[in-house]
């Protein structure tokens, strides 16, 4: 697989609440110059980014970012403002503990609701695989394949662990077959990211893999 192709899988992230519209500028910049999946980018700023792109590069945030903690109705808001704003992907946290505490229910409504205001947008299920047995990710596959989801994402970053490839096989085993996957979280070079890709990730949410090649640290074989 070449540089291309390994960029095309991409949402090219910066998700620092540090983040300023100069870096998110040079992010969006790098995401059209090097053809990124997409720009995954704080909420605040994404009706700015979508008039900045003008078309040329689909715009990914962030709902009830990084800790689910937020009620289904804020998720929704969030979710509905985000497309408002011209969003084209969305990247949801789910309610983490209420996974847990064996509410599958409450999961799937969740999910559910949100999609129902994204629309035809692509929503993105981020689940937290380091905060979470191995019975519970096989319930997660379940619950985000009823969902009516598009993806099922490893991690927020935030967490201390972030995607693994076995993560990503178990996903591959579990999720029904219209369900992609988005690994994200400490893939740090281009050998990583073939990795993923190869082991089924059909997304990789990273902020390194651009600036490797922007530096010239492509690595043996690239």
């Amino acid at each position: 697989m070449n540089l291309a192709d390994i960029v095309r899988h991409v949402d090219h992230t910066l998700l620092s609440p540090q983040a300023t519209k100069e870096q998110l500028q040079i992010l969006l910049e790098d995401s059209m110059k090097y053809g990124a999946a997409s720009a995954c980018i704080p909420p605040s700023y994404v009706e700015w980014a979508c008039e900045y792109v003008d078309g040329r590069l689909p715009i990914c945030t962030v709902i009830g970012f990084p800790f689910g903690y937020q009620s289904i109705e804020v998720k929704a808001f969030e979710a509905e403002r985000a497309i408002e704003a011209g969003a084209s992907e969305v990247d949801m946290v789910i309610a983490i503990g209420r996974l847990k505490d064996g509410e599958d229910d409450y999961v799937l409504r969740e999910i559910k609701e949100v999609k129902k205001r994204v629309g035809k947008a692509i929503l993105k299920v981020i689940v937290e695989t380091a905060l979470l047995s191995n019975e519970e990710k096989i319930r997660i596959c379940r619950i985000v394949s009823e969902s009516g989801a598009d993806f099922i994402k490893t991690s927020t970053g935030y967490a201390a662990g972030g995607a693994t490839i076995e993560d990503i096989r178990l996903f591959k085993e579990y999720v029904a077959d219209h369900v992609k996957i988005k690994a994200s979280g400490g893939i740090g070079s281009l050998e990583e990211a073939q990795a993923f890709i190869d082991a089924g990730s059909d997304r990789l949410g990273t902020s390194r893999i651009i600036k490797l090649i922007k530096e010239g640290e492509c690595g043996e074989g690239y």
